[in-house]
Order: structure tokens, then C-alpha cells, then sequence
């Protein structure tokens, strides 16, 4: 069984997609603060007004850093994050290099970790690592992710930006995102003080629940009302909406 709560505290409420405007990011944060979830994942340049919206709600501030391919110098990854958390921000989502993942440069995927993660304690924030694992063709490169992030000690681990898109056989760019497989690997193979985000394809309250026991504790999602008030209607529940029309109505 779940409690409302249980669910709405795994979701980090996905406000990424390149054509999002102001006006659609301020409406996110509120849908964010109404449904009080654990974080909003904001565009970086958004931080500030996001931290101003959502002050005193208990919704946490998320940036992206890197995102969505994690090519960056890491000069220029640590000062996204100093300046993130300068903004606002109290955790950040980081993408890994995938070329020096997949070219086995492992002294330099562990020292970009390493500083970002620096940089993020030092703000009194938290890092969660994303692997992107539509690019890594094999589960080594993965497992070895695992084992960097628990010696360094990251608050968490992600399977995805939802943006990793691959060439299908059929000549198109599509992505698998979160795969049960890939969860299954990466909470056998990691710290179990590193917790698991799964992100990319999960947009059913059924979704959600499987992850979580799977073994994970959040999940960047941009269906947040959806899965909700999915899980509202489960339990007999009143809906937000109509919660909103009993209260009008009672004055």
C-alpha cells in the first residue's frame, strides 16, 4: 500500500523540454508546489525565480548540469553547478561525458564526478549522476559507473536525461529510458547509501510503483498530475480539482 505522500515525495517534476517558456515553467513550479512533490528539475537559467516561487513549500530546487549530452568541460560543469546553487538550487543532476565513458577514460570520469560533487557539498547540496544509459552499449561501462559513484559517494545515481536518443533500426531517434534490466544492475552494483532515480519513459502511477520496488526513491517525471491523481482515485480519494470546487463552494 502507498500514501499520497509516498508517491508525490518520489517524483522530481520535469521542466526540460527546449520549448518551454517562462510562462510554461512558472505554471510547472505551481503544479509542482499544488501537488507537492519532492523537486522540480528547472532549466538552469530559471533557478532563481524558481527558488522565489517555490519558498517555504517544501518543494526542493534542481538543476541540470551538462544537460543534455554532458560534453562540457569540467571547468565548466563545477561552475554551472557554483552557480546553481548561488541561484538556488539544492540538488543538481549531472550528466556524464558519455565519450570518456565509452572510451574506458575512467581517471577522468572519476575526477569530473568528484569535483561536481565538491562543489555541490560545499553549497550543502546533493548530486545525482546521470548515466544516460541509452548510449552505454554495454552493461560494464554502467557497472563501473556504479562503482565509481558509490566510492565517491553521491547522494544518487540516474539512468537518464530523457533526451538520449538513439538511431532505431528503422532509421529513427527514439530511447528507452528507465528499463527494469538497467535498475535491476544498477541497485545490485551500488552503494546502498547511493540512492536510484529512475528517469525516461515512466509515466504511469503502475510505472512508478514498479520502480519504487525496484528499489528506487525518485523519478523525474513529467506526467506528475497523471500519476497522482491516478493514485488519489486509488485510494477514493478526492482529486485536486475537485477538492478545489468543495472548497469554493463551502465559503
Amino acid at each position: 500500500m502507498f500514501t499520497i505522500k509516498d508517491i508525490s515525495k518520489m517524483i522530481d517534476h520535469s521542466l526540460l523540454h527546449p520549448t518551454m517558456t517562462d510562462k510554461d515553467l512558472i505554471e510547472g513550479c505551481q503544479i509542482a508546489k499544488e501537488y507537492d512533490v519532492a523537486a522540480v528539475c528547472i532549466k538552469p537559467y530559471f533557478v532563481k525565480e524558481a527558488a522565489e516561487i517555490l519558498k517555504g513549500s517544501g518543494v526542493k530546487v534542481c538543476s541540470v548540469i551538462g544537460f543534455p549530452h554532458g560534453n562540457g568541460t569540467i571547468q565548466a560543469k563545477v561552475f554551472e553547478t557554483r552557480l546553481a546553487c548561488k541561484d538556488g538550487a539544492t540538488e543538481i543532476d549531472m550528466v556524464v561525458n558519455a565519450g570518456k565513458v565509452l572510451g574506458d577514460d575512467w581517471r577522468y570520469v572519476k575526477k569530473e564526478i568528484n569535483a561536481i560533487n565538491k562543489e555541490c557539498v560545499k553549497h550543502g547540496a546533493i548530486l545525482k549522476v546521470i548515466f544516460e544509459n541509452d548510449f552505454l552499449t554495454k552493461d560494464k561501462y554502467k557497472i563501473k559507473l556504479c562503482k565509481i559513484c558509490s566510492i565517491i559517494g553521491v547522494a544518487f545515481i540516474k539512468t537518464s536525461t530523457g533526451y538520449g536518443y538513439v538511431k532505431q533500426p528503422n532509421g529513427d531517434y527514439n530511447y528507452k529510458g528507465a528499463t527494469e534490466s538497467d535498475l535491476i544492475l544498477m541497485r545490485k552494483h551500488t552503494d546502498p547509501n547511493v540512492q536510484i532515480k529512475a528517469a525516461g519513459g515512466v509515466r504511469t502511477l503502475d510505472g512508478l510503483l514498479k520502480v519504487r520496488e525496484l528499489g528506487c526513491t525518485r523519478l523525474g517525471a513529467t506526467a506528475t498530475i497523471t500519476i497522482i491523481e491516478d493514485a488519489k482515485a486509488r485510494l477514493g480519494l478526492k482529486s485536486n480539482e475537485a477538492q478545489k470546487k468543495e472548497d469554493v463552494s463551502g465559503y
